[in-house]
């Protein structure tokens, strides 16, 4: 029997939610063109970017659509009925976030039920329980106010870490789709009409929207610049004027950060463990014309035949701060890779102390948005190192981005709403530490 056009991409998504969810795989390896899920691979370039689309919305909005289908359930489904629950999420997904019709989400839904053996006498339900979401749009608003889209302990960190009121802006910010931000060469002006986008405090231009995929934007094939959040691009600038300097960007892949050091003059070594990441670092150094030397190496057992003026360390971490762009990150962390990811980052800070220069500086960083990962993994170091100073981030090395520097010294930005045309926001939570051996 031939599959409805539109089913096998539902199935897909059906399966790549679960895999998030049931098996805590991240989506971007799911999802990787040349890598990813084998059913995934299977689609059409339009049917991938549509699954995609619907996981994003289903992951983002996951508790806000939970509650809106257990209203309309008259018992709790059974504990393993998952297929079940993502078939219902996948439909749900589509009619409450996507320009998809509701009927045809409906219709797709009960067909990938009846499809599969686990569900198939619950299509009735299914069809019921969309049909009534979808008559009933006007209670999202109530829905979206009064939920927290993250799984509870999420919650509760944020809340212990932020407080309330600003733990519930960084949750309402992850239910937005994130802006994309571009690194300019020079001339951010230029490219800001050029690409259709605005001009940032930092320096970034931003769009709103991508009017086309990124290789075809003006400005990619000649290398005038390149994709990184405006929270990402501001630890390099901490390293102060770098040219002529010898730097080594630690974990540097994709490259971001190389490449905004190669500009400023430095005399770049970029490390990092992984081959396939440091592919992409050299194709991306190769289209901006610029140029670093790049090792494969582990950071963590490193050991150079010299020292380095500066290091710059963004440290393999959780990504919580980057929940809009990831909204799978909170379903498939745990409190407990947390720890480790400290843990491995604790190690790999002191090891970057080894390769700098006596009074050498280090611009320790990372996405996550977790004090342990960032405020208190640096105050233990300095407790425990004499030899180890802060050397505190200054607001007038940042403009635009004063407010995210702490009166202990920190950069610490978060992905909370802000409303000052003067002032970075809707940006990826980041921390950096700027440390000096003495």
């Amino acid at each position: 029997m031939e599959s409805k056009p539109g089913l096998d991409a539902r199935r897909t998504a059906a399966r790549l939610l679960g895999a998030v969810v049931d098996a805590r795989t991240p989506l971007d390896a799911l999802t990787d063109n040349e890598h990813g899920h084998p059913q995934f691979l299977a689609l059409e370039p339009r049917d991938r970017a549509l699954v995609r689309a619907i996981v994003v919305s289903a992951l983002r909005h996951r508790c806000t659509i939970e509650k809106l289908i257990g209203r309309r359930l008259d018992r709790p489904l059974p504990p393993n009925a998952h297929s079940l629950s993502h078939i219902l999420h996948v439909g749900a997904a589509q009619i409450l976030f996507l320009d998809v019709p509701d009927s045809a989400a409906v219709d797709l839904s009960v067909s990938q039920a009846k499809a599969d053996p686990r569900a198939s006498r619950f299509s009735g339900l299914v069809n019921a329980v969309l049909r009534n979401i979808a008559r009933h749009k006007d209670q999202l608003p109530k829905a979206l106010e009064n939920t927290h889209d993250a799984p509870a302990w999420f919650t509760e960190r944020l809340e212990a870490v932020y407080g309330d009121e600003q733990a519930d802006a960084i949750l309402q910010a992850h239910r937005i789709e994130p802006p994309v931000d571009f690194t300019v060469k020079s001339n951010p002006g230029l490219w800001a009409e050029r690409l259709g986008g605005r001009v940032l405090p930092n320096g970034s231009v931003r769009l709103d929207r991508l009017p086309a995929p990124v290789p075809e934007l003006p400005g990619f094939s000649e290398g005038a610049w390149w994709v990184q959040d405006a929270a990402a691009s501001l630890p390099a600038r901490l390293l102060g004027d770098v040219e002529g300097l010898a730097v080594a960007d630690l974990c540097a892949a994709p490259g971001g950060k190389t490449a905004a050091l190669a500009l400023a003059g430095a005399k770049v070594t970029a490390v990092d463990l992984s081959a396939s990441r440091l592919k992409r670092l050299e194709a991306n150094l190769d289209r901006l014309q610029l140029h670093a030397e790049v090792v494969r190496a582990d950071a963590l057992t490193w050991s150079p035949d010299r020292r380095f003026d500066a290091i710059l360390l963004d440290a393999p971490c959780s990504s919580t701060g980057t929940v809009r762009r990831h909204p799978d990150v909170p379903w498939t962390k745990t409190p407990d890779d947390i720890a480790k990811l400290a843990e491995l980052q604790g190690r790999l800070l002191e090891h970057a102390l080894t390769l700098v220069h006596p009074s050498g500086m280090v611009v320790f960083a990372n996405c996550s948005l977790d004090p342990s990962e960032g405020e208190d993994l640096v105050r233990d170091l300095l407790a425990r190192r004499g030899d180890v100073a802060l050397e505190p981030i200054l607001a007038e090395e940042l403009p635009g981005a004063e407010h995210f520097v702490t009166g202990e010294g920190f950069l610490r930005t978060t992905p909370a709403l802000g409303d000052d045309e003067g002032q970075l926001c809707e940006i990826d939570g980041f921390f950096a530490a700027r440390l000096r051996l003495r």
